[in-house]
């Protein structure tokens, strides 16, 4: 094929997929509050989440974030966001539950941590709620979720919710509007490298 027919099968090509995901975008009418879970065994699903607070905030609008399990820890979103006057960031948990080693602890924070988390899910100026490692919740019986689900379907119809965290229990997956899984391929610290600032913390 000479460069020319190249150039020609390739334009042939690029107006077809235009197509297409111009017809899928003109079919994209509706405006509605999502439910996302980012779940899976791979490293990033809290960073994404903490990417659309960004996007939010980018907007103008106010955000919430609701760090359960992991909340004991020095995280450079936390000293970032937390100082934002448009964002609410609650620690929510005192460590990882091999850290304290105290269930009833860890289910009287991670209540207390829900209880604020309510509060947040029923206000209409914040547009995004991110419940960092809520999965974990349900996982461990602190909370069921017959107690969450509620307040998540009776929130404002235009705020989105993100739920992070391994292991998504399926009926929270078949309520969310967009699921991403994220696998894991491949972690420094396997290969003994700890946990680096910026990156991993």
């Amino acid at each position: 094929m000479t460069a020319h027919n190249e150039e020609a099968a390739h334009r042939d090509r690029a107006r077809k997929h235009k197509a297409v995901v111009d017809a899928k975008i003109a079919a994209a009418t509706r405006d509605k509050g999502l439910l996302l879970v980012l779940t899976g065994n791979g490293k990033g699903k809290s960073s994404s989440a903490f990417g659309m607070v960004a996007r939010t905030l980018g907007y103008g609008r106010k955000a919430a974030v609701f760090q359960f399990i992991k909340g004991a820890e020095n995280v450079g979103e936390r000293a970032f966001f937390s100082t934002h006057p448009d964002v609410i960031w609650e620690k929510c948990g005192e460590g990882f539950t091999w850290e304290t080693q105290d269930r009833a602890r860890d289910i009287a924070a991670a209540r207390a941590g829900w209880e604020k988390a309510k509060a947040a899910l029923s206000d209409p100026s914040i547009s995004l709620v991110v419940l960092d490692e809520l999965t974990y919740l349900v996982t461990y019986r602190y909370l069921a979720l017959d107690e969450i689900m509620p307040a998540i379907e009776a929130r404002p119809e235009m705020q989105h919710v993100v739920i992070t965290g391994r292991a998504a229990d399926d009926a929270l997956v078949a309520a969310a509007d967009t699921v991403s899984a994220i696998r894991d391929v491949k972690h420094a610290f396997r290969d003994g490298v700890r946990a680096q600032e910026g990156i991993d913390r």
